[in-house]
């Protein structure tokens, strides 16, 4: 009930405001006309004018009215440049915390109670460098202040702190606006304002604010490398460690703009993208679905056979195509493009030094303008008691474990619900092997739509994959050879025998043993970076898998560039990444594919949509290559053909996304799509039937009535 006085009153006193006709005494002519009445009265009663002015100016500001530029302007006019500029900045900060205190009382409960979650980075940033933030906001004069006093409220920045930061952060533009005052207080006519002082002074207040962030961000590098000694000179412009996706483009990047760069790779080239993961799994799958159609070979008008399955071939074949795609990544090609390319392991002694343990025995250390870190990632193993007694396997060990095997394991574990799980799990059961899914939530894939989950278990269990949701692993044990698995269902115990388990529950940044600790990098899940992947260092980046917040090649390959290219011109044009637009897909069969958000993810954080969905068993190509599963589904704006989500689920739904993704890159709606000649009969004639879907249902219906009676009327 006090929130909702408070509220009434501000309103009221807002309205009033307005209603009496007050804001006209705040313009340039009011100003003008009374300039000499107000002049004459501060003559006969200064103390009072000077008082009545301050409280004035008080209310003005802390009830967010209209008209604070005009009594700065009138400060300097009234009061000259010294007396003004004091009055203005103590007036002005006063009432700009008390704003914030209103702010703070009335809304930050609400706000942080229902935004905590998607709040919490940015109570994080503002607990540990909030006075900067706040400095910055107060330097550039396109943020209203308004909007500042209410925004910080819902905060958890000191009020003291708000208030000492907005008092020296609001002077250098309180002191060009009241300067400009003193000019105003000359002029007889608007037209005056042209005066060459007056220029100046807005013109100072334009540039200011990117001296004053430039003078900002300078205290803030100072302060981060205040206990290290700079090198005079550099070995190197850059250093990437791993060489991985994001190593390997950040480096490439490097070397097109002739810098001088070295990449440090302990172990393989080409990361776990080549060597255990997309590369790999990829092969493997397409082996697994050529048994699969050999199987239902009837499904196409042949007779179905039993494949003659040779797993040491199968896994010969996986190897055979790493090999064929390693002079993509190879230290022969990067080398031929200019990057220096060490073998061994990098460490970050200083911000500007890496010291690289060869893995011939030596080592060497580099001087550098700027180091990229691309460690990657590696599988989460769970604690799981009893696991190193049985053994088991990952996604990355999978491959080696395997090579010599002349037969898949008869009875595989694979615990995980997410995409590696899923499409291992899938792979293992086309090849032959009894194969449990264990997943601990109560669906697989979970962050897709719930649809699209049921989707993907029916299509793993007609597959022979035996998916167990609500399954908690609670320990592993060996009785003799025999090895189990023990999971909780309901309260209730069982125990589930397995030749292999496969671990896949998940990836964890490879965050240790590269000096981050040392240097005091801050790393939580991921090592922590700001919108330019800078670390807690301005010139130490991260990118890929070791930074999130996603996980994926092309994500990786992505923030390389921002990465790269921050690092090496930061100090003349830096670039925030962006993830406006980030696809991904799931290689089951079906495939699922998607970009930006879905119903599940709309519904959190509160997004209105609107849902369009096609049937790919309706589409003419997809009944030709008995292929007719699945579906398009687009999220757009209410009313509008705006994309802001599109799930497909289907026959190469990887490869239709990427018109999806092209549209919501450049702003293409659904109409857009619609117009575009897609070639019959393909399966991305898909795209352009979800968008015919959207058409219908917004076809204009009024002037369609009246298009039929023209029509009714031409047949007379």
């Amino acid at each position: 009930m006090k929130k909702i006085l408070l509220i009434a009153i501000l309103a009221a006193l807002g309205t009033a405001f307005f209603a009496f006709d007050l804001h006209h005494w705040l313009t340039f002519d009011a100003l003008k006309q009374s300039q000499a009445r107000f002049a004459e009265v501060r003559q006969q009663s200064p103390w009072l004018t000077l008082g009545g002015y301050f409280v004035l100016y008080v209310a003005v500001t802390a009830l967010s009215l209209p008209g604070a530029a005009i009594m700065t302007l009138a400060a300097g006019a009234l009061f000259g440049l010294v007396t003004g500029s004091i009055l203005v900045s103590f007036a002005s900060t006063i009432g700009a915390t008390l704003a914030f205190l209103v702010s703070r009382y009335v809304l930050r409960d609400t706000v942080q109670r229902r935004f905590g979650d998607k709040l919490r980075a940015v109570n994080d940033g503002i607990a540990k460098d909030g006075a900067f933030y706040l400095f910055t906001l107060r330097l550039v004069p396109v943020f209203p202040f308004f909007l500042i006093n209410l925004a910080m409220g819902v905060t958890p920045i000191r009020t003291a702190t708000y208030y000492w930061v907005s008092q020296i952060g609001m002077l250098p533009a309180t002191l060009v606006y009241v300067n400009a005052g003193t000019q105003l207080a000359r002029l007889d006519s608007p037209a005056g304002i042209l005066s060459p002082a007056l220029l100046l002074s807005f013109g100072l207040l334009g540039v200011f604010p990117f001296i004053a962030r430039a003078i900002v961000r300078r205290i803030q590098r100072r302060r981060v490398y205040a206990r290290w000694q700079r090198p005079a000179r550099f070995d190197r412009n850059l250093v990437v460690i791993g060489a991985g996706a994001a190593g390997l483009v950040s480096a490439y990047i490097a070397a097109a703009v002739r810098a001088k760069v070295t990449l440090i790779e302990a172990h393989k080239m080409g990361g776990d993208c080549l060597n255990y993961g997309c590369v790999p799994s990829k092969a493997l799958i397409k082996s697994a679905k050529v048994a699969h159609q050999m199987r239902h070979a009837d499904r196409y008008g042949l007779h179905a056979a039993v494949p003659q399955l040779s797993f040491r071939d199968v896994m010969a074949r996986v190897h055979d195509v790493i090999r064929a795609v390693e002079p993509h990544d190879s230290v022969e090609r990067y080398t031929a493009l200019g990057v220096e390319v060490l073998p061994g392991y990098g460490r970050i002694v200083d911000p500007w030094t890496v010291e690289v343990t060869l893995n011939d025995g030596g080592t060497q250390r580099l001087t550098t303008r700027g180091i990229v870190i691309a460690a990657g990632a590696s599988p989460f193993l769970p604690n799981l008691p009893g696991i190193e007694d049985v053994g088991y396997i990952t996604s990355d060990t999978l491959w080696d474990a395997f090579a010599k095997r002349d037969a898949p394991p008869a009875r595989l574990v694979v615990l995980g619900g997410g995409p590696i799980g899923c499409e291992l799990a899938q792979c293992f059961a086309r090849l032959g092997s009894q194969v449990i899914q264990l997943q601990r939530g109560p669906r697989i894939l979970p962050n897709e739509d719930a649809e699209v989950s049921q989707l993907a278990r029916a299509a793993l269990e007609k597959d022979g994959v035996q998916v167990l949701t609500e399954h908690q692993a609670v320990r592993c044990e060996r009785d003799g050879e025999r090895k189990y698995i023990v999971v909780e269902h309901q309260g209730v115990q069982r125990r589930i025998e397995f030749d292999e388990l496969l671990c896949a529950v998940g990836r964890s940044p490879r965050l240790s043993g590269y000096g981050l600790e040392e240097l005091g990098i801050q790393t939580e899940r991921t090592v922590v970076t700001n919108d330019y992947l800078e670390t807690l260092y301005p010139n130490i980046f991260a990118a890929g898998d070791v930074a999130g917040p996603y996980q994926f090649t092309h994500t990786a390959a992505h923030q390389a560039w921002y990465a790269a290219v921050n690092a090496l011109f930061g100090d003349v044009k830096r670039f925030k990444v962006d993830y406006s637009v980030i696809p991904w897909s799931t290689f089951i069969d079906p495939e699922v594919a998607r970009v930006g958000i879905n119903e599940q993810e709309a519904r959190e954080k509160g997004i209105a949509y609107e849902v369009t969905k096609y049937g790919i068993d309706d589409l003419d190509r997809a009944i030709a290559d008995s292929a007719a599963h699945g579906f398009v589904k687009v999220l757009t704006v209410p009313g509008k053909d705006r994309i802001l989500g599109a799930t497909i689920v289907g026959e190469h739904a990887g490869d239709l996304l990427a018109e999806f993704v092209l549209a919501m890159k450049h702003g293409l709606g659904l109409n857009k799509i619609l117009g575009t000649i897609h070639i019959y009969p393909t399966l991305a004639e898909a795209n352009k039937y979800v968008a015919g879907e959207w058409k219908r249902v917004h076809a204009p219906q009024r002037l369609l009535a009246w298009v039929e009676r023209y029509h009714a009327w031409r047949r007379g």
